[in-house]
C-alpha cells in the first residue's frame, strides 16, 4: 500500500493545534470543535479537518475532540512522546537567546551542551549548563548521545561542524545560518534563514 505523504505544511500546523490543546488543557477544558480550534490558532475550519483526515481523523460527528486524546494523538505523531536531546553550537546573540529559552524543555527537547570557539566564553553558565570549548565537542557527543544539534555559526564554518557531529551520531541539524549544507541521507535537516522570512514578509506587505 502507497504511504500518503504528508505535507510539510500540515506538520506545521499539527505543532500549532498542539500548543492551543495544551493551552485547553491546562484550563481544563475537555472538548473542543474543529471551528474552536480553528479560532484558536487563526485558521479554518476545513483546513483543521483535512489535516487530521491525514491521520484517520480523531473526532466524532458533532460531539467535537477530546482534547486530552486530540493532544496526545497527535504528539505521537510529532515525536513528542519522548525526550530529545541538543547541543546547541555557536553561543553569540542568537545562540545565547536560544539557551535561555525554556520552551524547548516544555516541548521535549533538553539542551544538553553548549558550545563555542571563543576562548573567553568557556566556563560561562547559562541554564545551569556551562559553556564548552568547540575543541570538547566530539568527546562530548561520544559520552552523551544527542539526537539534534543547533548550529548558530556563521556560513563559513558550518559544514564543518556538520561533518563533525554526524560522524558522531547526531541526526537532526536545525542550521540557523543562510548557507546549504549536505550530509548523509539519513540525517535531516532544517535550514532556518530569519533573513527569507523577512523577506517573504516584506513582499506581503508591499504586494498590499
Amino acid at each position: 500500500m502507497k504511504q500518503v505523504k504528508i505535507p510539510e505544511a500540515t506538520i506545521g500546523r499539527l505543532s500549532f493545534y498542539s500548543r492551543f490543546l495544551t493551552k485547553l488543557e491546562n484550563d481544563g477544558i475537555e472538548t473542543v470543535s474543529s471551528g474552536e480550534i480553528a479560532k484558536g490558532i487563526a485558521g479554518n475550519s476545513a483546513q483543521v479537518r483535512k489535516d487530521f483526515a491525514y491521520f484517520g481523523g480523531f473526532g466524532k460527528r458533532g460531539v467535537g475532540y477530546n482534547v486530552a486524546d486530540l493532544n496526545r494523538n497527535i504528539k505521537e505523531i510529532l515525536g513528542l512522546n519522548r525526550e530529545w536531546k541538543a547541543v546547541i553550537v555557536g553561543m553569540g546573540n542568537l545562540g545565547r537567546a536560544l539557551a535561555y529559552y525554556h520552551g524547548f524543555a516544555a516541548r521535549g527537547f533538553r539542551i544538553i551542551g553548549l558550545f563555542d570557539n571563543n576562548p573567553s566564553k568557556k566556563g560561562e553558565k547559562i541554564n545551569n549548563l556551562e559553556i564548552q570549548d568547540a575543541s570538547e565537542l566530539e568527546n562530548f557527543l561520544e559520552k552523551n548521545p544527542v539526537d539534534i544539534a543547533i548550529l548558530t555559526l556563521p556560513g563559513e564554518t558550518v559544514q564543518f561542524v556538520v561533518d563533525r557531529v554526524v560522524k558522531k551520531g547526531v541526526k537532526g541539524i536545525l542550521n540557523f545560518a543562510p548557507v546549504v549544507v549536505f550530509t548523509e541521507k539519513d540525517v535531516q535537516v532544517r535550514n532556518v534563514d530569519l533573513s527569507v522570512n523577512l523577506e517573504i514578509l516584506s513582499y506581503n506587505l508591499n504586494s498590499k
